[in-house]
């Protein structure tokens, strides 16, 4: 390669090279990199002070960081001498370890770095449970950071019962619900779930017997809700989980779980105090209401419920912040419009569409991402499926006749998708019908078709 041609490609060739250095680094693992002093210097305030003190560190050619090993520090030294680092040398295993050098450096720009890589790859979507635990070791010296707050909000949106044990420890679970808690952020999990998990996850802590036991004493809500009953027996080595469990009780808001399920699944184990019960029971009869929202902050994607400008046909105009599409004058054939929120994990989730303004027919349901045309009808696709105003169903262009027409203005429809089952059904007006469509893909988003003057509003189910 010519040098000249480009400053970063000619400081790249300094890097670990021992023909234009001045200063070896010694790592943790015994690892010595090749550098420069004054460009170390030049590019981090925490070199200069160590290299140019006036110590012994100003006439050495050594350096020892004995806490920080050489993958991480060879992040640090590419960063330092180009402004920036190969995506691919960022791994789940060095991650948490080169932000937290970048922090020791004093580099914040390279701390945003690797926050902007962790977004724009699989690394946060497939290893969040594991690097908020592994950060979490560090967030005493660390404080709150952004990167934490990223990976507690990447966490928040998965249920927890699908978060195996052993992903997510207990600092890494004390970090999701401290910074969660009494917040209104998006949450995918019930305040019961988010007890059971803790509970569970402290007696993993004190054998695997306390573990297997305590499976069995705490169900479900699922279970609990199909009627299974567990008896009154106490746990052994309550007083361990007890102990186990004391860094999480103080952000767990018992206050949000039904009387009935504290008196008949938690009180018994006894391995809440009776202080934390009492007040739960106090809270509740105050309120004087039973039917209190079980869950902490807003429902896991509520502010995603909206739809997508970028995934929306011609003639189509979306108004008050994503919320409302509406079909223009010259829109006299069908276009589509797609959500933002993509379904993919497990769970059952339920929005409103309100058909503000009923057009010709109006059309909702779902969509893949995948060879989908929003210039014309949904239901023609392969990849959408949707329910319409006359009371039929399509996909790939074949239909069915689903339930009676509905054609007001004002109408609303509920989408309840279970990708437990890959399955969708839907409620106009208050009335359920059954499930219509089955073996769908593994990735969908809302989807509408509509033409003028028609106007359609999205929301997230809002239950009476």
């Amino acid at each position: 390669m010519t040098r000249g041609c480009s400053l970063e490609n000619d400081l790249r060739l300094l890097i670990n090279n021992s023909k234009y250095s001045d200063i070896e680094i010694l790592c943790e693992d015994e690892k010595k990199l090749h550098a420069c002093r004054a460009i170390l210097a030049a590019r981090s305030e925490v070199f200069d002070r160590l290299l140019y003190n006036g110590m012994k560190e100003s006439h050495e050619n050594q350096i020892t960081f004995p806490k920080i090993n050489s993958a991480r520090m060879e992040i640090v030294l590419e960063y330092i001498y180009t402004g920036s680092f190969k995506e691919e040398s960022l791994t789940k295993d060095n991650l948490i370890e080169a932000f937290y050098a970048a922090d020791y450096f004093q580099l914040s720009v390279l701390q945003g770095c690797i926050i902007k890589t962790v977004k724009d790859t699989n690394l946060i979507k497939n290893y969040s449970p594991e690097l908020l635990s592994k950060l979490s070791e560090k967030v005493p010296l660390l404080e709150e950071n952004n990167l934490l707050n990223l990976l507690v909000e990447e966490v928040a949106i998965i249920p927890l019962n699908d978060i195996e044990f052993g992903r997510l420890s207990i600092a890494g679970l004390k970090n999701l619900l401290s910074i969660t808690f009494e917040k209104e952020t998006p949450f995918a999990t019930r305040e019961y779930e988010v007890f059971r998990y803790s509970a569970i996850l402290a007696a993993k802590q004190v054998s695997n017997d306390t573990y297997r036991n305590l499976m069995d004493r705490l169900p479900t809500l699922e279970q609990i809700e199909n009627s299974i009953t567990v008896g009154n027996k106490t746990i052994t080595d309550w007083q361990k989980v007890s102990k186990e469990l004391e860094p999480l009780i103080k952000f767990i808001d018992f206050r949000k779980i039904k009387t009935q399920i504290i008196a008949g699944f938690i009180e018994p184990l006894k391995i809440i105090s009776t202080d934390i019960i009492l007040d739960a029971y106090r809270n509740i009869a105050l309120l004087n209401n039973f039917n209190i929202c079980d869950i902490r902050g807003k429902t896991v994607h509520d502010s995603s419920y909206v739809w997508d400008k970028t995934t929306c046909g011609s003639n189509l105009t979306i108004e008050d912040n994503g919320k409302i599409v509406q079909a223009s004058n010259g829109c006299n054939s069908y276009k589509s419009v797609r959500g933002k929120i993509a379904f993919e994990n497990k769970g059952i989730f339920e929005w409103d569409v309100i058909i503000e303004k009923n057009c010709n027919n109006a059309w909702i349901g779902v969509c893949a991402s995948g060879n989908f045309n929003y210039e014309t009808f949904a239901g023609y696709q392969p990849t959408g499926w949707v329910f319409g105003s006359n009371g039929s169903c399509f996909n790939a262009g074949n239909y069915s006749i689903y339930c009676l027409s509905f054609r007001e203005d004002g109408t609303k429809v509920i989408v309840h998708l279970d990708m437990n089952k890959r399955t969708c059904a839907f409620t106009v007006n208050g009335t359920r019908y059954p499930e219509v469509f089955v073996n769908l893909p593994s990735k969908l988003y809302p989807v509408i078709s509509l033409c003028y003057p028609g106007r359609f509003r999205i929301q997230p189910h809002q239950k009476n």
